[in-house]
């Protein structure tokens, strides 16, 4: 139990660390033409154009998801410390918010990539992902991690609650 508990808490923090660097930066598509280059993320600068309808739901679900990791982590750092928990009872919270952080996140991700791969190409200008973009999608996959680590924990705190009775 304590090791799949502390490979959860490890998934989490690193899933809630990377959608918080994902979210904050502004490298998540990038286009290269003859003469320069450019990059852009959720939080667009200049106000020459309106935002885009997905970049604000991929901003919403980011922060939503970065909301349920951040509590899928407090209560994974609480179960860890007996006197404040309920025996078996944060693992099952944090699995719970874990996966609603994945859901989230692939949420936001899933709306970025479907628009941003219907936008047509340019024949001059060469537009890709970056790394921003990618590290969006590794978090989603941290906090599935986290989040069935965090069912095993619940699930060997049930099995071995039976026999310390």
């Amino acid at each position: 139990m304590e090791p799949c508990r502390s490979l959860a808490l490890l998934a989490g923090s690193l899933g809630l660390t990377s959608s918080l660097v994902a979210l904050s930066t502004d490298f998540w598509f990038a286009a290269r033409g003859p003469k320069s280059s450019a990059h852009s993320g959720l939080w667009p600068t200049g106000h020459q154009d309106p935002v885009a309808g997905y970049i604000h739901v991929t901003q919403s679900f980011c922060i939503l998801a970065a909301l349920w990791g951040l509590l899928s982590v407090g209560f994974l750092v609480l179960s860890c410390i007996p006197s404040l928990s309920a025996p078996g009872r944060g693992p099952l919270v944090s699995t719970i918010t874990a996966f609603a952080a994945a859901l989230t996140m692939m949420v936001a991700m899933a709306v970025y990539t479907g628009e941003r791969w219907s936008q047509p190409p340019h024949p001059q200008i060469q537009t890709f992902f970056s790394w921003s973009f990618y590290l969006g999608w590794v978090s989603a996959i941290l906090f599935f991690s986290a989040g069935a680590l965090s069912l095993s924990a619940h699930c060997g705190a049930h099995q071995s609650g039976y026999e310390t009775l």
